[in-house]
């Protein structure tokens, strides 16, 4: 028995009247077998011709979005529940890649058909919201109690080579071993150079989901190295044993100082996994995961923020002008752990000092400037440039101690 929101039920009465039959599917019957909360719902509906269809039904309930008609798929928002649902389908591989597949949908396909298309058997479970029951063609339910990832089906499997990274990243998200059949498929397809033909974006989103997602990210890394994947990802070939181990347990100790911001724990995560590389080599690994503007130079300048041994409240001030010292320091104590107690102090200074997410607020601005008589000009910057480097060296502490350093100085 599945338990799913009360919210659903008027839903689901909606469909029932007009003969239509919604199954839970995919992740979220798997979450629920696994102990984990989930608000994302994938809901099939079985007999129904058109998509259109669909959306007019759900109309009453928000806001419908087509987010992919040529695959039978909308999106509904409804009371904090994400929905997605769908038309039974199946899918007939036409070209190379993760999207190179023709998508038929039908009002009459069973689940079990329906359900091969899926890649492991713990996400092809069905929950029959009207009967109650589970459909479990793949038995999907006793991979689960097993801890066993395992494909669907030999041949569909193949033809999406992005179920490799989706395979790493299940196994390390979830401690599932590989079958020996799932291992050995994946090591073939790697050996065939198929994931060339994934894009750049969708290896992205599977490596993120490994990194943040997982409680112990050296899991999947381990994987990727075993099944030869490290072929792809050639800049990681690089690194000795011991490095490639220190590597791996940065990341997981990263993965227990997790932050709310899932931008700041990718950059980071991608900070921790190339640290040991040279420069050329971070920068071509990173540029073969994404072409976000700004990931490369935040992950840049955060592996070249040293923290010394001892360091002044001045040097401390520079240094959050130029990073967040708290990812700074987050960087360092999962890399350098032996050497905890230095940055955990430094931590502790650049909070009393109000530094430790930001700069310093500047004392003087502009606006003191014209009130002392200045004319805006091309001296303004310079100006405040010395003026608040003297306030990082200790020179002041308070606004008119700042002005009186400053009057001495323009006018003296």
């Amino acid at each position: 028995m599945i338990h799913y929101p009360d919210a659903l039920e008027i839903i689901f009465s909606k469909f029932k009247k007009r003969n239509i039959k919604p199954i839970i599917v995919g992740g979220y019957i798997r979450d629920t077998l696994l102990g984990r909360d989930s608000k994302d719902i994938d809901i099939e509906l079985y007999g129904i011709e058109s998509l259109e269809s669909v959306e007019k039904i759900l109309a009453e309930f928000g806001k419908v979005i087509s987010v992919g008609k040529s695959f039978g798929v909308c999106k509904l928002l409804y009371k904090n529940l994400d929905l997605d649902f769908s038309l039974p389908r199946t899918e007939t591989k036409i070209s190379i890649g993760h999207k190179g597949f023709k998508v038929s949908t039908s009002a009459n396909l069973d689940f079990k058909t329906a359900a091969s298309r899926r890649d492991f058997t713990l996400n092809a479970i069905g929950f029959d919201v009207e009967n109650k029951i589970f459909l479990d063609p793949y038995n999907g339910r006793e991979a689960l109690k097993q801890k066993v990832l395992h494909f669907v089906d030999k041949k569909s499997f193949v033809e999406d080579p992005l179920r490799i990274l989706r395979a790493v990243q299940f196994s390390s998200r979830f401690n599932f071993s590989m079958s020996e059949e799932l291992f050995s498929l994946c090591h073939e397809m790697v050996a065939e150079n198929m994931l060339d033909e994934l894009p750049k974006e969708r290896i992205y989103e599977e490596m993120k989901k490994l990194l943040l997602q997982s409680k112990k990210p050296s899991v999947g890394f381990i994987l990727l190295k075993s099944l030869g994947a490290f072929s792809y990802f050639k800049e990681l070939l690089s690194l000795d044993e011991e490095s490639l181990g220190t590597t791996l347990l940065s990341l997981d100790t990263m993965a227990t100082q997790l932050t709310n911001e899932p931008q700041t724990n990718i950059t980071l995560m991608l900070a921790l996994l190339t640290h040991s590389l040279d420069l050329d080599q971070r920068i071509s690994f990173l540029e073969k995961l994404s072409d976000e503007k700004k990931l490369l130079p935040c992950v840049l300048k955060l592996q070249e923020c040293h923290l010394k041994h001892i360091m002044s409240d001045a040097q401390l001030m520079r240094l959050a002008c130029t990073t967040k010292l708290q990812h700074c320091v987050l960087f360092h104590l999962c890399l350098y752990p032996v050497n905890a107690a230095i940055y955990l102090d430094i931590q502790k200074r650049a909070h009393q000092m109000g530094i430790l997410y930001t700069a310093v607020q500047a004392l003087i601005q502009g606006r003191d400037l014209i009130a002392l008589g200045m004319k805006p000009s091309v001296e303004f910057s310079q100006i405040l440039q010395n003026t608040y480097e003297a306030q990082m060296q200790g020179k002041f502490a308070t606004k008119a101690e700042a002005l009186i350093w400053l009057g001495k100085e323009l006018f003296s």
